[in-house]
C-alpha cells in the first residue's frame, strides 16, 4: 500500500462519513478556508494540513478510484465514502509518515528547502574554489539569506562545507526511520546537478506521490530536529532562525482580533473592514481554534454551549446541520464556535 493511500484511509476513517471525500483533498492541499482549518482540528488531522499542495484534483480522484477498485473504500453517496472491512484491516496494519507535521511546518517547508539546497550548492562550490555557477534557487529573499549566513557564520569559509556535512550526517543518524536519499538526491553541488522530483522517484523506485510525501516527511524531520536539538550546531540553526514563530493565526484574523480588543462589535468590524459578517465570524472561529484563552461567552450563552456539546456527543456527530436540527435556538455560527472551542477535546 502506498503512503498516500494510507494517509487517505486514515483521514477518511477520522472524518467518519461526516464530510465529503474532497475535504481530505482540501486538507492535503492546505486550503485556507475556515471549513478546512476547522476540520483539521475537529477530526485531529492537523499533522496532514498542507503536506501535499502539489496534488492535483485529477490525481486525487484517480487515487480514490483505485482504492474503490481494490474494495478498500465504498461510496455511500453525495461524495462521501467509508472504509470497508478490508480497508480497516489495511489501515490498522499500515504505517503513517512518522515526522509529518503539516500544521506547524507547511508554511515554511518550501522556504526551508530553498535555503537548504542553496546552502549546499554554495558551500560545495566554496570547497572547490568555484565562483562561477548559476544559483539553483531564484528567490531573491533566499539569496539575501545566504549572504546573511555567510557574513554571520563564525566558521572559516574553507571549513563550512565539512561542517555542514557533519551536522547533516548527525541529524540523519538520529532519525531511525528517515531515508536521507529522498533529500540528498535532489541536492546540487560542485559539478553535480540535483535530480527533479520525478527523477528522484524513479531512482528510488517510488510512486511520485509517495516520493513527495516522503520528501516532505524528511524535511519536517529536519525542521523538528534542528528546532529541538540543533542548538549545539554552528550552521543548521541559520536555516530556521526566523521561521519558527508559532503564529497560527492568519494576518486577516489578526486584524479582526485587534478591533475586537478595541471593543468593536462584529457588525462594526465588518463595516470597518468592508467584509461580510460571515467572514468576521470565520475569524472568530479561527481565534477559538487557536487561542486557548479566547472566550466565546459573549457570543454563546454558557448553557447553550453545554447543550451543543451534549447533543454533539449524544448523536456522535460534528455536522452542523444535524446538531442544529436538535437545537433550533442555536445559530450555525454559535455551533461552529462551540465546536471550535471544545469539539476536539
Amino acid at each position: 500500500m502506498q503512503q498516500i493511500e494510507s494517509i487517505i484511509l486514515y483521514c477518511s476513517n477520522q472524518i467518519n462519513r461526516e464530510r465529503t471525500i474532497y475535504s481530505i483533498y482540501h486538507l492535503l492541499n492546505g486550503k485556507k478556508s475556515s471549513q478546512t482549518i476547522q476540520d483539521a482540528h475537529l477530526f485531529s488531522l492537523k499533522k496532514f494540513f498542507g503536506i501535499y499542495d502539489q496534488l492535483s484534483r485529477e490525481d486525487f480522484e484517480e487515487i480514490i478510484q483505485g482504492m474503490l477498485n481494490k474494495s478498500w473504500m465504498k461510496n455511500i453517496g453525495n461524495h462521501r465514502y467509508c472504509l470497508t472491512s478490508h480497508g480497516m484491516t489495511l489501515l490498522e496494519a499500515g504505517q503513517l509518515p512518522e515526522y509529518i507535521n503539516g500544521w506547524n511546518y507547511n508554511h515554511v517547508t518550501n522556504l526551508f528547502w530553498e535555503r537548504l539546497s542553496l546552502l549546499i550548492q554554495v558551500v560545495s562550490n566554496i570547497m572547490f574554489g568555484e565562483t562561477k555557477y548559476i544559483p539553483i534557487q531564484k528567490n531573491q529573499e533566499v539569496h539575501k539569506w545566504i549572504k546573511f549566513f555567510l557574513k554571520n557564520v563564525n566558521i572559516p569559509k574553507i571549513e563550512i562545507g565539512s561542517t555542514a556535512y557533519s551536522e547533516l550526517l548527525e541529524c540523519f543518524k538520529a532519525g531511525s526511520s528517515v531515508d536521507p536519499s529522498l533529500v540528498v538526491f535532489r541536492l546540487t553541488g560542485f559539478h553535480q546537478i540535483g535530480l527533479t522530483p520525478h527523477q528522484a522517484a524513479r531512482q528510488l523506485n517510488l510512486n511520485i506521490h509517495d516520493y513527495q510525501i516522503g520528501f516532505t516527511n524528511t524535511l519536517h524531520y529536519l525542521l523538528s530536529y534542528i528546532k529541538e536539538d540543533g542548538k549545539q550546531y554552528k550552521i543548521l540553526p541559520y536555516l530556521i532562525y526566523d521561521l519558527m514563530q508559532n503564529d497560527e493565526l492568519t494576518l486577516t484574523t489578526r486584524k479582526t482580533q485587534r478591533l475586537l480588543n478595541q471593543g468593536y462589535t462584529l457588525d462594526m468590524i465588518a463595516n470597518i473592514r468592508k467584509l461580510k459578517l460571515s467572514t468576521i465570524e470565520d475569524h472568530l472561529v479561527e481565534l477559538a481554534l487557536n487561542m486557548e484563552g479566547f472566550s466565546i461567552d459573549s457570543y454563546v450563552d454558557k448553557e447553550l454551549q453545554k447543550e451543543i456539546l451534549e447533543i454533539s456527543q449524544r448523536i456522535a456527530t460534528k455536522q452542523l446541520k444535524l446538531i442544529r436540527e436538535k437545537i433550533m435556538n442555536a445559530t450555525y455560527f454559535q455551533i461552529r464556535l462551540v465546536l471550535a472551542k471544545y469539539g476536539d477535546r
